[in-house]
């Protein structure tokens, strides 16, 4: 049985309204990306108990940091960069979620994403052996620009840094922006890596973010095939409604409850054929 979660800070950047939509839509997990217009890496320790404390108090539980690690560009400081991960790392391990959520590098523009090749899988098995020392799972997000952002790269990045604690968040608007369809061109080479989804769904003809199904994203396709393999894990809502960043994204209450709900309806009616 699948389970949902959203980037809650696309409703609010208040915490208690953040999780008042996510109880009205019945979603109980956040990936923990943000709050009160900072990112989850800019908290301090003080509000990250803040926060904790809240969630505890409310019954909800964090599925995943949704952290900015390895969205850098190739001639940005990596050692600075491999402090965050360990903060990462620690928060996750405070938060109780085995999840971090990763990119794999921005390639400047102009330059061919395969001359960076070697560099970034350098830097990603880096990440990887510190995952398995502290006992995490880097999900590794098809962000545009990004090394792997289509799916003969991912495919390159998880058949040079085979482990455990490097798994896909496969995310179907994003291999739309690509140019990618996500089901009829990069499932199948992924489907083994999949551990997370990001519901999440865009338009190939303008790249426009979208409810989910009313895209090219093939997110019925997707999870039909995900839940015939008995899938168990997360549903993340990550709607982008309202407003997409590089670092962040916004829809707000009404238009989160509307990805959400069209999430529901198509998980419904999944669940009736499947019946």
């Amino acid at each position: 049985m699948v389970t949902l979660s959203a980037f809650a800070d696309e409703i609010s950047s208040d915490l208690h309204e953040q999780l008042d939509v996510l109880e009205s839509t019945g979603v109980r997990h956040l990936e923990f990306r943000g709050v009160w217009h900072k990112n989850v890496m800019d908290l301090t320790d003080e509000e990250l108990a803040r926060v904790r404390s809240v969630l505890c108090a409310r019954g909800f539980n964090v599925s995943a940091i949704g952290s900015p690690i390895g969205k850098i560009r190739m001639t940005d400081d990596f050692g600075h960069h491999l402090n965050q991960l360990n903060r990462a790392m620690d928060v996750a391990q405070y938060f109780g979620t085995k999840y971090i959520r990763i990119f794999s590098f921005f390639i400047p523009r102009g330059h061919a994403a395969k001359d960076y090749r070697n560099e970034v899988l350098r830097r990603l098995q880096e990440f990887v052996h510190r995952a398995q020392t502290a006992g995490v799972v880097l999900l590794h997000e098809n962000e545009k620009g990004i090394y792997g952002d289509i799916p003969e790269r991912c495919v390159d990045i998880f058949s040079s840094c085979p482990s455990p604690h490097l798994r896909a968040a496969f995310d179907p608007a994003n291999f739309v922006q690509c140019g990618v369809r996500p089901y009829t061109e990069a499932f199948a080479a992924l489907e083994a890596q999949i551990e997370y989804v990001h519901i999440k769904d865009a338009l190939l003809e303008n790249k426009r973010v979208v409810p989910p199904g009313e895209g090219n994203g093939e997110l019925r396709d997707v999870l039909s095939a995900l839940f015939a393999k008995g899938y168990d894990g997360f549903l993340s809502i990550e709607p982008h409604l309202a407003q997409a960043k590089t670092f962040s994204g916004f829809s707000g209450p009404e238009m989160f409850r509307v990805a959400a709900d069209a999430l529901k309806d198509m998980l419904a009616e999944l669940h009736q054929i499947w019946r």
